[in-house]
Formats: structure tokens, C-alpha cells, sequence
């Protein structure tokens, strides 16, 4: 363990900080009102955002048994139509109006500041707008740090306004929940609600009685089912869903159906932004934050695995989507952003600045 710790800290020492790094300053203004929505794709690759199916993987019978029916999905000679047959909502629909980083061919990065590239430290990261080396773990336990969800919520336009729903069942510890008081659904949680709708009781009946295994990750689409059906009956202005079956799949090695989990997930994304463009209050009037919280491995025999000591698992990805984002598509500058900004970004759009006891990576510079 000393071994361990003298690694991590001699790593830290020689990688460039983000602060020296990134932009000081935002150049956007929110306007007043709007509505936030942030999604994460737990472990989910910038190679397969950009680039669709990878060959290697999608041509290895140990991870991908059925390699014919999963290539007449997802494999075309060109990246660009295997990304558009694997995510067509993010290159049809966000790449024409929104904003998508990360392409590393391109020069364009976005990594991870923390140094263990897991899920806890990387979820830490994001919704605080910093890095805590004593953050380490996968651990359920309580974060002392402050993010910016709960700081929002305690403001009086987001007061009680702020939502999340997730498919891990860790979050209610790393948002704290017991000091934040965010109004939050996780794992296989019922939905406690003294007027529940038909749709949430159902959604109790199947976790209750038709999941056999109840692990630490909940389907996805139990997690976005009740998402939407709390949008509509309750109308937050900010939503955190955190989707996880991507990273699921990746660690049991199943290529094919993380691919099939990624096609998904863009759906219920796609889904999600018809509804808002769909409700009155939300059309032309919410943004999406879209992200992940860790890379993977980069070699093909390590794919499946991420952490500190595994090179890839600090490349992650970031897509903007909305009315205070200027239309310019796939980022092709060279670039490096880190998720430690994806916080303050969050307190830009709805107006204000995120202050606490610790440092708060600044905003995404937007052109």
C-alpha cells in the first residue's frame, strides 16, 4: 500500500495540473430561466464516439461471440458512418446543433484531473469542479465535498428544483445525500412518492418483483423510465442522470453489448430531447451537458479495464447541446479541457458562480 501511494503521488507530481492549462474565464452568458439537464455514460470511450465500433474489438470472438450480426449493426469502412450507425442522435441531430470535444485525432482533448481514474473520483470531479486525492475509492462513503448540485439547490431560483437519478446506487454518497438533501433516486431504489403515478408504481413493481439481481447498477432504462416520468409530473430546472450498464458490460468484457448499451443510451438521450422540445417551459430553453466519467484502457487487451496504472483511462469526452451553445459541431482546434470544468459550467448556465471551500476548476470557454 506504501508502494501504491508513493506511485500515485510521484504521478501527481509530474502531470500538468488543469488549472495551468485551461481557459480562466467563460465567454457565454446564461440567460435567466433556463433549464439544465446533465447526463454521464458511465466508462463510455472517446474512440467509440468518434470513431464508432473498433475493428479489433468488434473482430474478437472473446469479446464480440457474435461478431456477424453485431458488424451488419455497427460496421462500415468509413469512422464516420460506424459513429453515426452506433449514436445517430449525437452526429445527426447534436453534431448539427450542439458542440462534441474529445477527438484526440483531431488534437482535441478532454481528460480526467484526478489521479485514479475510477468512478468514484471521477464523478467526485465532475460535480464538484476539483480533485481530492483522499477521494480514492469506490467506496460508499459519505464526500465531504461540497458540488455544485447541492450548492444550487440551496439557491432560491433552484430551490428544490434540482433532481437526480441514477443507476448507480454509490451516488447518494458521493452527493452526500444526507447533508445535501437533493431530491435523488439510485440503483434499485423504490420511488417514494405520497401520490405516486401509475407509471412510478409500475416501475417499483418491476425492480421489486421481475429483477433477480440486484446488484450495484440498476438498468438503464428503469433509471431514465423514472427520470422522465419525474419531469413531467414535477418540472425541475436541473436533472443529473447518471446512466451506468456501458461500464457494466465493458467489465464483464461483452463488447457487443456495450455497443448495444451505447445505441441505447443515444436513444433515451434522443428521447429526452424531444421531450424538452416537446414542453412548453422546456423548448428552446434547457441545456444538456453530456459526459463520462473515466476512459478505458487503449490496448485492446486492456479495453475493458480503467484505473491509475492503465493508459486510455484518462481520455474522456464532452457534448453540449442547447440554446446557449454556438453550432460548431465536432471541435477540430487543438484543445484540452477537463471534467473538474463541467461543474462551474453547470453554475454558469444557470447564472452563477459556483463558490465553496475548495478550488473550482473555471468553466468551458465557449465559442
Amino acid at each position: 500500500m506504501k508502494n501504491l501511494w508513493t506511485c500515485i503521488i510521484l504521478l501527481m507530481m509530474v502531470r500538468p495540473t488543469y488549472q495551468d492549462e485551461v481557459q480562466t474565464k467563460s465567454h457565454f452568458t446564461a440567460t435567466p430561466g433556463r433549464n439544465i439537464v446533465v447526463i454521464t455514460i458511465d466508462g463510455f470511450r472517446w474512440q467509440e464516439v468518434f470513431a464508432g465500433a473498433d475493428s479489433l474489438l468488434i473482430n474478437n470472438e472473446d469479446y464480440t461471440p457474435d461478431a456477424e450480426t453485431m458488424k451488419s449493426l455497427y460496421w462500415d469502412a468509413s469512422p464516420q458512418q460506424r459513429r453515426i450507425k452506433l449514436m445517430p442522435f449525437f452526429w445527426n441531430v447534436l453534431a448539427a446543433k450542439g458542440q462534441l470535444f474529445g477527438n484526440r485525432e483531431l488534437n482535441n482533448k478532454v481528460n480526467v484531473a484526478n489521479a485514479y481514474a475510477i468512478s468514484y473520483p471521477g464523478y467526485n470531479e465532475i460535480l464538484t469542479g476539483g480533485t481530492d486525492l483522499m477521494v480514492a475509492s469506490n467506496a460508499k462513503e459519505l464526500n465531504p465535498n461540497i458540488n455544485v448540485l447541492e450548492y444550487l439547490n440551496a439557491t432560491n431560483d433552484f430551490k428544490d428544483k434540482v433532481a437526480v437519478f441514477t443507476s448507480w446506487d454509490v451516488f447518494p454518497f458521493i452527493l452526500n445525500k444526507e447533508r445535501s438533501g437533493l431530491q435523488m433516486n439510485s440503483g434499485y431504489e423504490d420511488i417514494r412518492d405520497a401520490d405516486s403515478s401509475l407509471q412510478e408504481h409500475l416501475i417499483n413493481k418491476v425492480q421489486d418483483e421481475a429483477v433477480n439481481e440486484k446488484d450495484a447498477t440498476r438498468f438503464d432504462a428503469l433509471t431514465f423510465l423514472a427520470a422522465k416520468e419525474y419531469i413531467s409530473r414535477y418540472h425541475p430546472k436541473l436533472l443529473y442522470l447518471g446512466l451506468g450498464e456501458t461500464d457494466e458490460f465493458a467489465h464483464r468484457g461483452r463488447y457487443d453489448l456495450y455497443l448495444q448499451q451505447a445505441t441505447e443510451v443515444d436513444r433515451m438521450i434522443a428521447e429526452l430531447w424531444h421531450c424538452m422540445q416537446t414542453t412548453p417551459g422546456y423548448r428552446d430553453n434547457t441545456d444538456f451537458i453530456i459526459t463520462t466519467d473515466h476512459g478505458r484502457g487503449s490496448k485492446t487487451s486492456k479495453w475493458s479495464h480503467h484505473g491509475a496504472f492503465i493508459k486510455g483511462s484518462t481520455q474522456t469526452w464532452l457534448a453540449l447541446l442547447g440554446p446557449d451553445f454556438t453550432a460548431t459541431g465536432e471541435m477540430k482546434n487543438r484543445d484540452q479541457l477537463y471534467e473538474a470544468q463541467v461543474a462551474q459550467t453547470i453554475a454558469a448556465l444557470s447564472g452563477h458562480e459556483f463558490i465553496t471551500d475548495h478550488k473550482v476548476a473555471p468553466a468551458v470557454s465557449l465559442r
